[in-house]
């Protein structure tokens, strides 16, 4: 686990229509939804400006710690002030200092696992809970040894600004 410094990032894309939750597997489903849409739909040809091809995918506007309602986002980075396409959203995350992972294996195994030892560990990362969020690029299509890159928030993030539809 490594702090890092990150500046503001602007994304666009699609959010859930409703916070999910991680009681009774309800995340897994909602956001596989979310993703087979971002997929089904091209999103990812839709976004303007966009300033790479890494695809973010953000949990933020939590009501409390991992066990309670949180939002999800997923969307790609952008030039501050594009414009947003009809039917997409824009989140920003805040400037602030992370708590980078890279986790490694077969996909989505990787993650799964990678969020369940974050949350044995809960009381000595001391988060955030303003936004998470993993990355994924190149490197998580390499079969069984995928790499992704997930940053946890801390205190010092600034206050996090909710997604705008426009």
């Amino acid at each position: 686990m490594k702090q890092t410094e990150l500046q503001e990032i602007t994304l666009i894309g699609l959010s859930l229509p409703e916070k999910t939750t991680n009681e009774n597997g309800q995340a897994q489903k909602d956001c596989g939804k979310l993703w087979e849409r971002f997929q089904a739909e091209g999103c990812i040809t839709k976004i303007p400006n966009k300033l790479d091809d890494e695809i973010y995918a953000v949990y933020h506007d939590y009501d409390g710690d991992f066990t309670q309602p949180y939002s999800y986002f997923i969307g790609c980075k952008v030039s501050p002030g594009t414009k947003v396409p009809e039917g997409l959203y824009q989140l920003t995350i805040p400037k602030g200092e992370y708590r980078k992972i890279t986790t490694s294996g077969k996909m989505p195994e990787c993650i799964a696992d990678a969020w369940r030892e974050i949350w044995e560990k809960e009381e000595e990362l001391n988060r955030g809970y303003i936004a998470d969020f993993e990355v994924y690029g190149k490197k998580d299509q390499n079969g069984e040894q995928a790499e992704i890159d997930i940053y946890l928030s801390t205190d010092s993030a600034k206050p996090f600004q909710s997604p705008n539809e426009v």
